[in-house]
């Protein structure tokens, strides 16, 4: 079977690769088995100068590795950029932090030493994604790494370029041979991986239909699992925000990745007092929008990853159209070569019309309008999704304790959501199970041993 890599700005083919067989794949994981036993027996400050050098060589080929993004998915070269910046950024992070992060905790008991230690479990499993084909495979891998823990990468097929680049990030850092593996692979072959006697867990970020097909296997073979699986987050405007300052991070947090970003805010619910100023700023915002090349360094917005993204988008604009919606700006694809849809702002949008019901991947901004502060907090725990929120007033307490009411697993006031490596990242609900990043994401691949000496 081939995997084909295509510049979604262009429709051109990059490059074609052929799937790894099952003895090749099988190779792999017994690779990683042995390594892991190599790898876990290391001290901590050895792995962690491992993550230094890691973080080195990411930064020494940040153009190759932000272009191989950017003519893979369509990420604008800006972001492409700094997404490499940002796994640098958390290899150093973990570096500084995993002394603190891993150190056994002393328990106060009947005897004269207890204490409880984090271990490594083994061969992790990382089913990724292709809308942040670096970040989103390196925010699982690394933590994982740090405990002692080896990781193998089956990436997107949208994405093998990439794929392959972070495994010679590793090697071009120099660490131990196997410790970090891609494969490519066909979607069976994923569960036949989770199965596999060597794999000891499995992190998946994609589809909910994706993470019950992983979850399901990964129970059935009683095997660790961390799942995001996307969201629906809201971007509540209250009466007392910065209405221009809220426009502006809500076109800024639409667009990122060309819309196609799990936290990115989805759905923006305003209170009817300062409902049309916010409006007439959101419209303006988005207009502002460069859309165009995506290796043009003063473009905003690119295309969407493949037809498929652009076509599922349409029809998601379309049926709500259909059931009364209205556009303020933007509404259809662009008639120019490539995956491109204008940046839309969609009104007198009611919540279950699709565009605020379902995920949407892509430029789009549905605006639904609330009466106050308690009709907001209801709409926006009113989905099945609960990953990211934004709140916006100028009120610090106020914020706080909006933030404290909605059911999410991350709550940004007067910012937009990003993820960040201090902090736990994942959701609630249908936003998946787990956490990745800080000392949480330290834990989820880790054996949580008590030891009690009498």
């Amino acid at each position: 079977m081939k995997v084909i890599s295509t510049n979604p700005a262009t429709g051109q083919v990059n490059k074609e690769f052929d799937t790894f067989s099952k003895e090749q794949i099988d190779g792999v994981c017994r690779a990683s088995r042995e390594a892991f036993e190599e790898w876990r027996g290391l001290e901590l400050s050895d792995r962690t100068e491992y993550m230094k050098k890691l973080a080195i060589a990411l930064r020494a080929k940040r153009e190759e590795y932000a272009r191989s993004m950017t003519i893979e998915m369509g990420k604008p070269i800006r972001q492409s950029l700094a997404e490499i910046e940002k796994c640098a950024w958390t290899a150093d992070v973990y570096a500084d932090n995993a002394d603190r992060w891993l150190a056994d905790e002393i328990v106060q008991a009947e005897a004269k030493k207890s204490f409880v230690t984090l271990q490594p479990l083994g061969v992790i499993l990382n089913v990724m994604p292709w809308n942040f084909p670096f970040w989103q495979a390196l925010r699982c891998a690394i933590p994982s790494l740090v405990v002692g823990n080896v990781s193998i990468l089956r990436h997107s097929n949208s994405v093998p370029i990439s794929a392959m680049a972070i495994e010679n990030a590793f090697v071009a850092a120099g660490f131990p041979p196997n410790v970090f593996r891609t494969v490519i692979t066909d979607h069976d072959e994923v569960k036949r991986l989770i199965r596999s006697k060597f794999i000891d867990g499995v992190s998946l970020t994609g589809s909910l239909e994706a993470g019950m097909d992983v979850g399901a296997v990964a129970g059935k073979n009683v095997k660790k699992v961390v799942l995001e699986l996307g969201g629906s987050d809201p971007f509540i405007v209250l009466e007392d925000a910065d209405i221009q300052a809220a426009a502006q991070k809500a076109a800024e947090s639409r667009n990122v990745n060309s819309g196609q970003s799990c936290i990115a805010a989805k759905r923006f619910i305003v209170v009817k007092s300062v409902a049309d100023e916010f409006t007439r700023s959101l419209v303006a915002c988005m207009q502002k929008q460069k859309v165009g090349d995506p290796m043009d360094m003063i473009t905003d917005t690119g295309p969407m990853a493949n037809k498929k993204q652009l076509e599922t988008l349409e029809d998601q604009v379309k049926r709500s159209l259909d059931v009364g919606a209205t556009i303020a700006c933007g509404g259809k694809r662009m008639q120019t070569n490539g995956y491109f849809y204008e940046p839309t702002v969609l009104t007198n949008v009611k919540p279950n019309m699709p565009v605020a019901k379902e995920e949407v991947f892509g430029p789009v901004a549905p605006v639904i309008v609330v009466k106050n502060e308690i009709e907001a907090i209801k709409l926006a725990n009113n989905s099945s999704f609960g990953l990211g929120a934004s709140v916006w007033t100028k009120d610090a307490g106020r914020g706080e304790r909006v933030a404290r009411a909605i059911e999410a697993g991350m709550v940004y006031v007067n910012s937009m959501v990003v993820s960040d490596p201090r902090f736990p990242f994942g959701g609630v609900k249908a936003s998946g199970v787990g956490r990745e990043l800080s000392r949480y994401g330290l834990l989820e691949f880790a054996n949580i041993k008590s030891v009690v000496i009498k």
